[in-house]
């Protein structure tokens, strides 16, 4: 590491493996049905039978990884389907427990939906039309709904957390593991992206479940360094292990 260096040398974010809330949206989507069928918080919801293959394989790919890219620090939401997600790669990449540390870190939770939470596009039409108005004419980076929690207040809660991880994690390996749309406010955040770029990348297509996103530490950017995007939803790891591809948002799509 460099004496100045901010940065980790390398940064890993991915999102959890499919959960029991994809399952439940495409049942509720399929069927016509304006609320998801999910009787626990979003926060205890599990990963599906998928999910837990789709993390195995993503472990197997850090396994072949050399020992200088593998994480050693491993940042997850308390959600347990993200907890579960990094458990298993950790455990199926053979990571010793004393090469690593893992913690537990609310600010990378999934983005609260508030009255939203468990309805459908067509659920949210229909039970609060007001809020589907405001969407439109807000769009989804400033929409908030009652009791819940626009884009922007998700950045917010990041920013924070990015500045621990320049200030504590500097010339580590550091992994997260979190949501989809946390995924994307961590590239608006460290690539200084603004509204209409991050929509853009968010327009062309989802965050795959068990995808990677991956920063590498580049020091001919700037007199410190700086993080470089090398990869971005990438899921070669799950199709090389023949582990189907899955995109979907978790239960509260209608909110995203």
């Amino acid at each position: 590491m460099k004496q100045n260096q901010i940065w980790p040398d390398l940064l890993y974010v991915v999102r959890h493996g499919e959960s029991a809330g994809n399952v439940a949206r495409d049942a509720a989507l399929e069927a016509g049905h304006p609320m998801i069928d999910l009787d626990i918080r979003d926060v205890d919801v599990p990963l599906s039978d998928l999910g837990q293959r789709q993390a195995i394989a993503l472990g197997n790919w850090f396994r072949t990884l050399p020992p200088e890219d593998r994480p050693n620090i491993v940042l997850t939401s308390p959600y347990l389907r993200a907890r579960h997600t990094a458990g298993l790669i950790v455990k199926t990449a053979g990571i010793r427990e004393d090469a690593y540390s893992l913690m537990v870190d609310e600010r990378f939770r999934e983005k609260e939906f508030g009255i939203l939470d468990r309805l459908t596009a067509l659920g949210i039409r229909d039970i609060h039309p007001e809020q589907a108005e405001f969407r439109r004419l807000l769009g989804k980076f400033y929409h908030r709904p009652p009791g819940g929690e626009s884009w922007c207040d998700v950045i917010l809660r990041l920013r924070s957390a990015t500045e621990m991880i320049s200030r504590e994690l500097r010339g580590r390996r550091v992994l997260i593991v979190c949501h989809a749309v946390v995924v994307l406010c961590m590239r608006y955040i460290l690539e200084h992206l603004t509204e209409t770029e991050l929509l853009a990348i968010d327009k062309k297509a989802d965050i795959a479940n068990c995808s990677v996103t991956l920063y590498e530490h580049d020091e001919t950017l700037g007199p410190r360094g700086n993080l470089r995007l090398k990869s971005f939803n990438f899921v070669a790891p799950l199709e090389e292990a023949g582990a189907p591809v899955t995109s979907g948002p978790d239960a509260n799509v209608g909110a995203r």
